[in-house]
């Protein structure tokens, strides 16, 4: 089993399917897997996306100035952690927001140091606001945090169950990666995370799992060493 791990969950997959807003009944069942995985002693950070409320880079940001709309990204991560913490302090767990833009009345402000300690105490620290910075997505806040925690793997929950070699949504002939390297994915130019995220887990040779949150347990079973999704190493 993994000592400490860093879990990046999208905001798209927290609205489960209904494309804005936060599924209540979907992300109490998250909760209820990051708590069970808490308590076989893992120790687990999480980075919340907010491209269920909004994306700096999608439609809904045409026309904008792009550090305005990357900053109200950033604050759409914050509302998906408050949302996150206490459907897992409803689960019977401890949680810390850590936010990399201060906002004392709703969550502390990320200190390495801090958040090592909290997860040391069994606390689920959930990463919120990216790394602070516009022109960085979430993919590269979950990167960097995982980094500076000493995470022993990185943990992306999605939509499907592993990379694949084309959409499995679209191309039916589409195969699957048990296991690949950064490299490779760079070379093929395969959308799993942007590539400044996926440089840096390279060049930090920090391994990362792909795999698919639709099957309840599946948290668990990726905490514990089960073999699931795509392993993906430098």
């Amino acid at each position: 089993m993994y000592k400490r791990v860093l879990l990046k969950i999208s905001g798209e997959a927290l609205a489960a399917g209904r494309g804005f807003g936060v599924d209540a009944v979907f992300i109490h069942k998250v909760a209820a897997e990051i708590a069970d995985a808490a308590r076989l002693g893992c120790q687990v950070g999480v980075v919340v996306g907010g491209g269920n409320f909004f994306r700096g880079v999608a439609e809904q940001a045409i026309g904008m100035d792009r550090v305005a709309a990357d900053h109200m990204g950033m604050l759409s991560t914050v509302i998906n952690a408050i949302a996150l913490q206490d459907a897992i302090e409803k689960a019977g767990l401890p949680t810390r927001v850590m936010s990399a833009i201060e906002m004392h009345e709703v969550a502390e402000p990320y200190i390495r140091r801090r958040a090592v300690r909290h997860l040391e105490k069994g606390r689920v620290v959930i990463f919120a606001a990216g790394t602070g910075n516009p022109y960085f997505s979430t993919d590269t806040a979950a990167s960097l945090r995982a980094m500076e925690i000493g995470a022993d793997v990185l943990l992306k929950a999605t939509s499907v169950d592993g990379i694949y070699t084309a959409d499995p949504k679209k191309d039916p002939e589409a195969t699957k990666f048990e296991e690949i390297t950064y490299m490779d994915i760079l070379q093929k130019g395969l959308r799993v995370m942007d590539t400044t995220a996926v440089s840096m887990c390279k060049d930090n040779s920090l391994p990362m799992i792909i795999f698919s949150m639709r099957e309840a347990g599946n948290i668990v079973k990726v905490v514990s060493g089960e073999k699931l999704g795509t392993l993906v190493t430098a």
